[in-house]
């Protein structure tokens, strides 16, 4: 029975609530306006970051499997300072030779290969031109499989290609899309600075990422590359473990070869930065673990602030409603009902803002990810905390409006004009 009562009163409660908030418009819209900036801020960061993050991790995955790269310099750099960009700059280069001298010690390697990109230009044909940002790369025949690229037409390099310097193209997709719109390009020849190379390939294509196409580049056999730009072009290493078990056998093993290549002291930390598909996607979060603390950070302070907000507006309302709550008490309701009335109509207006608020960062997040090539996405757990922090700041900031409005005396209540 005392169920059912409780049931009763409660629902009675926020029936009241809701008329009371409907026959104040203005001044409920004012005070739900506070949550739903706070709200939508938050919500607004963590749909685009979540929609934008499974679209970059999976692009991420430049590397095969199973293989990592050595190079000069971090690939997601996170210090900006002067003194570190000078001990980066400081740092050995990597020349074709230490491959070899990579290949001949590193007995856990699958594969080690070398690849470098070291001009940007206009790629032509007998039918069509490129725009002049197309990269121009050299590879060695097993960086196909290290950098997870496949073939889709024609044929990868070969060690003849290497062995021969040869003149010798794979183009990205969307340069054999432009340049040969009409029929297959294998066999055809493609021109970059004044010099004609001869398709012998096609790779499938990797999409784009934030809206740049991830196709367009021409690459030709590294000694190609090498007797045009120099023997001391700098480039980077990757090599290709044979599994997962001996993945960090590998890396430790390739390490260790390096550092005595480089001659670096005992104590001393690397002069070089191995990186892998993990690697980056793991730099790719703690990045986006900041914008998420920031962003949770200033939706905290716009929620206190809404919080502050509700508290004073409902100061207000218990002021305007006094007779009315000294009605109630004269015909019988108790303190705990006019609190909960009060309680209950506070809850409702920060649900009613973080609804909205939660709305509107969903759609807004979404269309600022869509604009970037990215597949909408729904994040039900920030919808979740977000209700409920909603729920804690309406408790938080209606209990002392509420504690005022039971507690006043029912016959001064009754004389109160």
């Amino acid at each position: 029975m005392k169920r059912i009562n409780f049931i009763s009163e409660l629902r009675e409660a926020f029936s009241m609530a809701l008329n009371a908030i409907a026959a104040h418009k203005l001044r409920s819209s004012l005070t739900l306006l506070g949550i739903l900036v706070g709200v939508f801020s938050i919500i607004l960061v963590m749909t685009a970051i979540r929609a934008l993050q499974g679209s970059i991790e999976g692009q991420m995955s430049q590397l095969g499997s199973d293989t990592f790269q050595m190079q000069r310099f971090p690939a997601i750099q996170v210090e900006d300072d002067i003194e570190s960009r000078e001990r980066y700059m400081r740092r050995k280069r990597f020349y074709y030779p230490n491959a070899a001298y990579i290949r001949e010690r590193a007995t856990l390697a699958k594969n080690v290969s070398v690849s470098s990109e070291v001009d940007f230009g206009e790629v032509s044909s007998r039918f069509r031109k490129t725009n002049p940002s197309i990269s121009f790369r050299g590879m060695s025949p097993e960086s196909f499989a290290t950098r997870n690229l496949v073939v889709s037409a024609g044929r990868p390099f070969v060690d003849s290609d290497l062995a021969g310097a040869r003149y010798v193209t794979v183009l990205g997709a969307d340069v054999a899309k432009r340049l040969f719109p009409f029929g297959s390009p294998l066999g055809e020849w493609v021109q970059f600075k004044g010099v004609k190379y001869t398709v012998v390939g096609v790779l499938e294509p990797k999409g784009s990422i934030f809206g740049q196409s991830q196709d367009g580049f021409l690459v030709v056999p590294m000694t190609t590359l090498l007797n045009r730009y120099g023997r001391e072009t700098p480039l980077t290493i990757q090599v290709q473990a044979h599994n997962q078990a001996v993945y960090e056998d590998t890396v430790e093993q390739v390490r260790g070869i390096l550092r005595a290549m480089r001659k670096v002291p005992p104590g001393e930390g690397d002069d070089f930065e191995i990186v892998s598909n993990d690697s980056l996607i793991k730099q790719f979060r703690t990045i986006t673990l900041a914008i998420r603390a920031g962003a949770g950070i200033i939706a905290s302070i716009a929620l206190v602030a809404a919080g502050i907000g509700i508290m004073n507006i409902m100061l207000v309302s218990v002021t305007e409603r006094t007779k009315e709550i000294g009605i109630r008490r004269a015909i019988g309701a108790k303190k705990r009902n006019i609190m909960t009335q009060f309680i209950l109509e506070a809850i409702v207006l920060s649900e009613l803002g973080g609804v909205l608020g939660i709305l509107m960062g969903i759609g807004a997040g979404n269309l600022a990810a869509m604009a970037l090539g990215t597949p909408p996405v729904f994040p039900w757990d920030w919808a979740f905390i977000g209700l409920v922090v909603c729920s804690i700041v309406g408790i938080v900031f209606g209990t002392f409006p509420a504690w005022k409005a039971a507690n006043l005396d029912p016959i001064e209540s009754l004389r109160y004009e």
